[in-house]
């Protein structure tokens, strides 16, 4: 437990984004025992006039005019930050020469609102958290100068077209700088080590209360009635790029008795695929992220049918915490990410593994099953996530002879 610092995060994802974040969920568990600033990401000139009517970009130019605050505070313990300061769109540049010389500049406007929020609010020796936000973090250390900088890694974006341009070269740099490195997954815990000897494995929390269907009731989604058992299902956003297409029709033309359940927003080559022909595949749209419980309920099994590249390899998959903390059988496809997870799921590298794997989950689940994976899901709350941050934290301030 660390308690009574000062810790200022950074991160790709403003407060305002409706998605879920761990970024933000990390910052609040921050909270329970800290001060903490959260920084939105600074306004950048591309973004202001492609999404002028954008309301969010509205607001941060009123902000940056000075007709709104740039410091709120939304609890006790707890600010947020809209940057003042306007930062050039710089990524298209391909000189690595003119690229750094300008990304210096955009983190000396950066580092200028946020240390005008510092003394504003009278942080001290404070800890300073950046959710992978490689560019505009990479001179932090330098310009806020704090007592503790820890670059926290949950997705590889350098293999990403737009982080990948500038981030190959610069992320390392930004790894050796950082006096601490915490990642969601083994593959990047294994990458930052190769540049920062404290980089470390912290796993990931989930709002395990959630999907708590012991000491709360959960009632299966009432639009999953009409659908016939064996329901096999999935929740979340249906990416080509992450998910496979060709598996679930696979899985759905060799079993037509099973019946596939696909609740979240679909992308161009979903909403194009054959899969919408199939009256055994089930697209049910878009779904508040507090009805997901429901829908979890009321399959048979659950899954996570990835492609394996490098978007989804290290990847720390929420949801199978979701589908577990259910007490549900969950089959996903075999990546590095998903070792983690091997005695409390089904890990399948093949089509044919993925029909005798549901087969065999179908056919031997019982209610001992079903607590175990409930105390393994358990396990991950955002509580004891940020445990493990602070356990590191207190590792490296020990060594560097930072007292905390």
């Amino acid at each position: 437990m660390i308690k009574n610092r000062d810790i200022i995060v950074i991160g790709i994802q403003p407060w305002d984004t409706e998605i879920g974040s761990n970024c933000k969920d990390i910052a609040l568990e921050f909270t329970r025992q800290n001060r903490v600033l959260y920084v939105n990401s600074p306004l950048d000139r591309i973004t202001l006039i492609r999404d002028k009517t954008d309301p969010k970009i509205q607001k941060r130019a009123r902000v940056n005019k000075g007709l709104e605050p740039d410091l709120i505070k939304l609890s006790e313990n707890f600010w947020n930050l809209y940057p003042r300061g306007m930062v050039e769109s710089i990524n298209m540049i391909k000189s690595p020469w003119l690229y750094n010389i300008l990304n210096k500049r955009n983190n000396k406007i950066f580092a200028k609102a946020i240390q005008s929020a510092i003394t504003r609010l009278d942080f001290k020796d404070f800890v300073l958290f950046n959710d992978s936000t490689m560019f505009l973090g990479l001179y932090m250390k330098e310009l806020l100068k704090p007592a503790l900088y820890v670059y926290y890694m949950r997705d590889y974006l350098i293999k990403n077209p737009y982080w990948k341009k500038h981030g190959v070269r610069l992320e390392p740099e930004l790894i050796s700088k950082a006096d601490l490195v915490v990642n969601n997954s083994t593959l990047y815990a294994n990458y930052g080590r190769e540049f920062n000897k404290h980089s470390y494995m912290i796993g990931q929390g989930c709002d395990v209360s959630m999907f708590n269907d012991i000491d709360k009731q959960i009632e299966p989604a009432a639009d999953l009635g009409s659908i016939p058992r064996p329901r096999i299902g999935y929740v979340g956003f249906l990416s080509s790029r992450r998910l496979d297409i060709s598996l679930l029709a696979h899985i759905a033309k060799e079993k037509p008795d099973w019946h596939l359940v696909l609740v979240g927003p679909e992308d161009d080559a979903f909403t194009a695929s054959e899969l919408h022909g199939m009256a055994n595949v089930h697209f049910l749209g878009s779904r508040d992220p507090s009805l997901l419980p429901g829908y979890i309920k009321g399959f048979d099994i659950c899954m996570n049918p990835q492609i394996v590249n490098d978007a989804t390899r290290g990847n720390y998959p929420r949801k199978i915490d979701e589908y577990l903390a259910m007490g549900k059988p969950t089959i996903a496809t075999a990546t590095e990410a998903m070792d983690y997870f091997r005695d409390h799921t089904y890990l399948a590298s093949t089509r044919e593994e993925y029909i005798t794997l549901i087969n065999k989950a179908l056919e031997e689940n019982t209610p001992a099953k079903e607590q175990m994976r409930r105390n393994f899901a358990n396990q991950h709350s955002w509580e004891n996530n940020v445990q493990e941050i602070y356990r590191y934290i207190r590792l490296v301030a020990n060594e560097k002879g930072i007292s905390l």
